[in-house]
């Protein structure tokens, strides 16, 4: 089980998304702006940061900017997780250090094989595959 940062402030997205990482084994914490998002990674240290883009005050790009030229939590892969969905934008969310993008609405299993992919960056184990049916 890992822990996963979620960062949104539509109180709907949050607990949607909550609700999905728990679902499929994870841990989250939850912040609702960027600023209180790169503080909380400071502190608790995430396995990884799943970053909304539209945000008052310091959006998910500037906020995926921070985390990723911080020393203490640069090796946290940020996925930016939004309903912009244009190349330019999943371009400069990746400039900007995210390593993943997902575009809103997404489901469980796009969720899951997201997270499974980047937590070997991470060192953190991500979920295991069942058991292999037998005949």
């Amino acid at each position: 089980m890992a822990r996963i940062l979620i960062v949104d402030d539509s109180p709907s997205q949050l607990f949607g998304i909550q609700r999905l990482v728990e679902k499929i084994g994870h841990e989250s914490l939850t912040a609702e702006d960027g600023a209180s998002g790169i503080e909380l990674a400071k502190q608790a240290q995430p396995d990884l940061v799943l970053m909304d883009v539209v945000m008052p005050n310091l959006n998910g790009f500037q906020a995926t900017r921070q985390l990723s030229r911080e020393p203490s939590t640069q090796h946290i892969p940020v996925v930016l997780v939004t309903t912009k969905d244009q190349d330019t934008d999943r371009m400069w969310g990746l400039r900007q250090g995210a390593k993943a993008y997902l575009t809103k609405p997404f489901g469980e299993a796009e969720l899951a094989e997201v997270i499974d992919r980047l937590l070997p960056m991470t060192g953190a184990p991500a979920n295991e595959a069942p058991p292999e049916a037998t005949a």
